[in-house]
């Protein structure tokens, strides 16, 4: 069987790969650069809980170590504090800053140990070519060559080729935000707090500053990023060293505050979305299926969320054959999410950017702009908050047994404890991405004891024996507790953390009807049956010829 060809060796394309890796799928990353980002202080990212545990657990790496980890979130308006927020010192809801050619440099180094997996720099994608069995795709460069795939996914950014290969139109906003960026070294106030200062009090030489966002970087260094005014007009060298002098001051008191200058950068956000994010057997991903980032939010969130939709439904067409259905909810699902958060950006900008008017005197509206930038920032709300899939095809009609949890179908699994199969005590979300379905079952006092006192009592052999008559892999948990599940409730959680249902009981036929529609329905009878065997090698499973 013919590897995945992913498009891309951005953060988005590496995590796909390494995805589809996990879960015995073998790959071909076609590279257009040299295999190494330049690094480039003044491009960062703002990673949250569960995109930066995604990261984590794919590199291996402890990512903060080599970012900031936000111990604090404040925001003002003028002179008044408007949002205090403390992070502890753990709390895994802290938002990661960190530079991003260290995110793609940590998914490099683990992608190069994984077998099934091949990097081709300098290979420029030039035509795509699809059939039934499968897609060719040509690159040019030094090496041009023809690739046999048999899908091939574009994470190949905002200028996409496989997008404009497939002529899939890509409508929306040019230029909604843009903002002046510097990266340097200094002592601010707040260590290691990010900040959102909007309409600052001191005066400025150039057009008014309604905006200034300080967020931390490891080493005493600062990413700060300055509203620009609607327009085209040029970031002088000159207006952005005024800006840092102004706003330094106008923080720290000083006259003359010290700083050293790193990077520097104008960042330009665009709202786009692409009308299709499927032809037949190529798909888009990350910044080829969209574009977003205004008031705060973080548009590789949304990529690297794209990855973990598409990794499994793609590895279970790989091993058990097409399932049109299952491969299609990957569009339904993950378009849908990202086109409500910029229906919610756009709602929002005009009054968070309207200026002055009647916007500016109406009691609580300061206060309500700041939720709003304060959701986005912290990725909480409509404006950052990951998505759900209530509405998926792949959510199971009416079940008997179904009961209501904290957590609605649909949505992200909150991180528990839970035991293993092994008899291990492991995070909930250390079991996502390996392609296999989790049904946890909620067995409050069995944290004390060893699994072999009560793996074979009880309710366990029956639900053992309904998981491994699933009509897909699935592996069996047990939890203490879990938000709003009384004992001895079943939840039945997707391969990328996303909670299918949950029953009261073991209740076999409920199980594997939900199961059922979590993979798309009956599975076709023609086919089903195919590919279990793997590659010892990605090079073995290529047709590059």
């Amino acid at each position: 069987m013919d590897p995945v060809i992913i498009v891309g060796a951005g953060p988005v394309g590496l995590t796909l790969a390494l995805l589809l890796t996990r879960q015995r799928v073998p790959v071909v990353v076609l590279d257009e650069g040299p295999g190494k980002d330049e690094p480039r202080p003044a491009r960062t990212v703002v990673l949250h809980e569960d995109t930066a545990g995604l990261l984590e657990r794919l590199t291996g790496a402890a990512l903060g170590a080599h970012g900031v980890r936000w111990a604090g979130w404040r925001s003002l308006r003028r002179k008044q504090v408007l949002t205090e927020i403390a992070f502890a010192e753990d709390d895994p809801a802290a938002p990661l800053h960190i530079a991003q050619h260290v995110v793609t440099d940590a998914l490099r180094a683990a992608l190069a140990g994984e077998p099934l997996a091949k990097v081709a720099v300098d290979s420029r994608l030039d035509a795509v070519e699809q059939e039934r069995a499968g897609v060719t795709a040509h690159t040019r460069g030094p090496k041009a060559t023809w690739w046999r795939g048999s899908y091939l996914v574009g994470c190949d950014g905002p200028r996409s080729t496989v997008r404009k290969l497939q002529d899939i139109r890509f409508p929306g906003r040019t230029a909604v935000e843009r903002h002046a960026v510097a990266a340097l070294r200094t002592e601010l106030p707040w260590e290691a707090h990010a900040v959102l200062h909007r309409m600052p009090p001191w005066r400025s030489s150039g057009p008014a500053v309604t905006e200034v966002t300080a967020r931390p970087l490891p080493d005493g260094a600062w990413r700060l990023d300055w509203l620009l005014p609607p327009g085209k007009d040029l970031v002088t060298p000159e207006m952005l060293v005024s800006r840092i002098r102004e706003t330094l001051t106008g923080w720290t008191g000083s006259a003359a505050p010290a700083y050293d200058l790193l990077d520097t950068g104008v960042h330009t956000v665009h709202h786009r979305l692409a009308r299709r994010w499927r032809a037949g057997r190529v798909f888009l991903a990350g910044d080829a299926a969209h574009l977003l980032g205004a008031a705060g939010t973080q548009g590789l969130d949304e990529g690297l969320r794209d990855a973990g939709n598409l990794a499994w439904k793609l590895a279970a067409a790989w091993h058990h054959g097409p399932h049109e259905a299952l491969l299609d909810s990957y569009q339904t699902e993950r378009r849908a999410v990202v086109a409500a958060r910029l229906r919610a950006a756009d709602q929002a900008l005009p009054g968070l950017r309207g200026g002055g008017g009647l916007r500016g005197i109406v009691p609580g509206a300061a206060r309500g702009h700041d939720a709003l930038l304060t959701d986005g920032h912290l990725g909480r709300g409509p404006l950052g908050a990951s998505g759900t899939y209530a509405g998926s095809p792949l959510m199971p009609g009416r079940l008997e047994a179904a009961i209501s949890v904290d957590t609605p179908p649909g949505a992200p699994v909150t991180d528990v404890r839970v035991t293993a199969e092994d008899g291990s005590f492991v995070p909930l979300r250390d079991r996502l991405g390996r392609g296999a379905l989790l049904v946890v079952l909620i067995a409050p006092g069995t944290g004390v004891w060893d699994r072999k006192h009560w793996v074979s009592a009880g309710v366990m052999p029956r639900l053992a024996a309904a998981v491994t008559a699933l009509p897909h892999p699935a592996e069996l948990l047990v939890a203490e507790s879990y938000p709003g599940a009384p004992a001895h409730s079943v939840l039945l959680v997707r391969p990328d953390g996303h909670l299918v249902t949950a029953l009261s009981g073991v209740r076999p036929a409920d199980l594997y009807t939900a199961a059922e529609a979590a993979l798309g329905g009956a599975a076709p009878a023609e086919g089903t049956a195919e590919r279990e065997q793997e590659p010892a090698t990605a090079e073995a499973a290529s047709g590059a010829r």
